[in-house]
């Protein structure tokens, strides 16, 4: 092969080479040395917690809807890398919450199988949305069509990597929530898994684009959900909305001093009022 061939070549395999050290094989380096020397973790599933982590008050505390979406670190040394996400609705009225979310054991869609915002083996969870009142009110309807359409929901239909699993059943459910623009955690592996022979789609907030290949290999670019390349699930990128950096195994690090997002995307949003409504206080 000719050198003025060979050297460019060369130059752009190095090149690639060097962004696939710095974006993804050096913070999730780093973050499994993090996650090894912070221990404490359970072992086990019966050892675990599963216990409510306190981040609801009762529901009858709570006359209006209400909507919370839900990521928690899964257990053991997958931790490192991925968050389990689920969504809890409860109606205007309603003496109980309902939660939703996928397991990889038996049905996989389970209904009340763990507390609202119970701890995922023993992590507790974040909030990743939050709506309220009549953005609840409005949200719900679409959040049961989309628990009851999910079509991966069949025994054995389950797959913990790249996927379908919990984080594909709630970016199905997410996408579906009217006017959302919150994405789910970079950390939420399989929430970009595609089906074979779906590649290029809108992205679940309907702002930008999503090319990927059965989740293995991928590249997001919206508004709302920024720029993200992923790799064999894991997820580097940029929030330019928010000005945050997106990193393998940390997820979200915001970029601003302040912002509510520092640690991992966790964000609570306010409930939406009509434009006829007055805003007193």
């Amino acid at each position: 092969m000719p050198a003025d061939v060979l050297l460019p070549a060369l130059r752009f395999f190095l090149l690639g080479l060097a962004l696939l050290v710095l974006l993804f094989l050096v913070p999730l380096a780093a973050h499994a040395l993090w996650w090894t020397a912070k221990g404490g973790r359970a072992q086990s599933w019966s050892t675990a917690d599963w216990s409510s982590a306190g981040l609801l008050p009762p529901a009858a505390a709570v006359p209006g809807a209400m909507v919370r979406v839900y990521a928690a670190r899964v257990g053991r040394w997958r931790g490192i890398f991925a968050h389990h996400s689920w969504v809890v609705i409860k109606e205007a009225g309603a003496p109980r919450y309902t939660r939703y979310d996928v397991v990889g054991w038996g049905t996989p869609v389970r209904t009340d199988a763990y507390a609202p915002d119970g701890r995922w083996f023993g992590n507790a969870p974040e909030i990743v949305l939050g709506l309220d009142g009549e953005a609840a009110r409005r949200a719900i309807p679409q959040i049961r069509a989309a628990v009851a359409d999910y079509p991966y929901r069949s025994q054995g239909s389950y797959q913990a990597w790249p996927g379908p699993n919990s984080n594909t059943f709630a970016a199905h459910v997410v996408a579906r929530i009217p006017d959302n623009d919150v994405p789910l955690p970079p950390t939420a592996l399989g929430k970009d898994w595609t089906p074979p022979g779906r590649t290029a789609e809108r992205t679940p907030s309907g702002t930008g684009l999503r090319l990927s290949w059965r989740g293995y290999v991928g590249l997001t670019v919206g508004w709302v959900d920024g720029l993200e390349l992923n790799l064999l699930g894991a997820v580097a990128g940029l929030d330019w909305r928010r000005p945050a950096l997106k990193l393998p195994g940390w997820g979200r690090i915001a970029l601003i001093p302040g912002d509510a997002d520092k640690a991992a995307p966790t964000v609570a949003r306010p409930e939406r009022r009509p434009a006829t409504d007055s805003v007193s206080g």
